[in-house]
């Protein structure tokens, strides 16, 4: 087997087609098919199979991928071993979040490492499905991504650092009748006309389980995806939402209140995904550090840097 297959076995596997790999390793998709067929008569059985329009591997060529990460971290430690790639600390990461970790994360980590004589950064938003955030480590050193608790775990093709549990709040303008409760039960939200996303997308399953819970349907009257937009609509009007509590910045919403749930408990998982052979990097090692203390000091203040109206629970 050689580098060149594995890499194109990989790289099918995190873009989900010959012709997005093919892209990806700068060949032609012929190539890639032809790296493919020679690999999988060295192995001697099936390593991939069309599902839809995508190209999925099977349980045989998830088992290479999986070896052909190990080979890549090999060589990783290899080139670390001579200290070029490892050390350099002007070697500049890549760093992808979804939208509300990028406006709450990006600039203090711009700042603490530029402080700290960090590596430089290359920062991009991405707001993708949950199923796409493992992909992006094809093409960025950090992804800051999230997925809901009782989903599919990621996949083990990349490595996973977790870095909270973001419990997720109801939120409601100051001069709302609920601002000034310090915990709330989804019977007092009977009556109330709610700010969900668009349909599919998985907080518009807890708005109606609040809803059920409460034992009437939730009134929908506007579905908005970003969470910024929401609030301004929530800070200003009568309607309410479901908020995350650390990464949405109350600064910009001095009249944004989130009161917690009390059941059901809802939130999500926020985690650092990257490929197993970034974390052999120093500077990404850095990177990672930094985010781990950013996101530590949201938990501990609650995600508010004003003084805290609420105690949450």
């Amino acid at each position: 087997m050689e580098l060149g297959q594995l890499r194109a076995l990989r790289e099918v596997q995190a873009r989900g087609s010959i012709a997005a790999a093919a892209l990806a390793l700068h060949v032609t998709a012929s190539s890639v098919s032809q790296q493919l067929s020679v690999l999988q008569r060295t192995a001697g059985t099936a390593l991939t199979y069309k599902q839809g329009r995508r190209t999925a591997l099977t349980p045989a060529g998830l088992a290479l991928c999986h070896a052909a990460a190990e080979v890549e971290v090999a060589l990783a430690r290899a080139d670390a071993a001579v200290g070029a790639f490892r050390s350099d600390p002007a070697e500049p990461v890549s760093v992808a979040a979804f939208h509300s970790a990028g406006l709450a994360l990006f600039g203090p980590l711009e700042q603490r490492l530029m402080d700290s004589a960090g590596p430089s950064l290359n920062l991009a938003d991405q707001d993708v499905a949950q199923q796409d955030f493992p992909a992006l480590t094809a093409d960025y050193d950090v992804v800051i991504a999230h997925r809901l608790p009782n989903s599919a775990g990621w996949p083990g093709t990349v490595a996973v650092t977790p870095l909270a549990f973001e419990p997720l709040d109801v939120a409601v303008g100051a001069k709302h009748r609920l601002a000034g409760h310090a915990t709330l039960v989804p019977a007092d939200l009977r009556g109330e006309r709610w700010v969900s996303v668009r349909q599919g997308f998985p907080l518009e399953g807890a708005i109606e389980m609040i809803g059920t819970l409460a034992g009437e349907e939730a009134v929908v009257a506007h579905r908005i995806n970003e969470f910024f937009v929401a609030a301004a609509v929530v800070e200003r009007g009568a309607a309410v939402a479901l908020m995350p509590r650390y990464l949405v910045n109350r600064e910009h919403f001095p009249q944004l209140v989130l009161v917690p749930l009390q059941e059901p408990r809802l939130g999500r998982r926020v985690d650092i995904l990257t490929r197993p052979e970034a974390l052999e990097r120093a500077a990404v090692q850095q990177v990672i550090t930094a985010l781990k203390s950013l996101m530590a000091g949201l938990v501990a203040t609650g995600g508010d840097p004003r003084p805290i109206l609420l105690e949450h629970a």
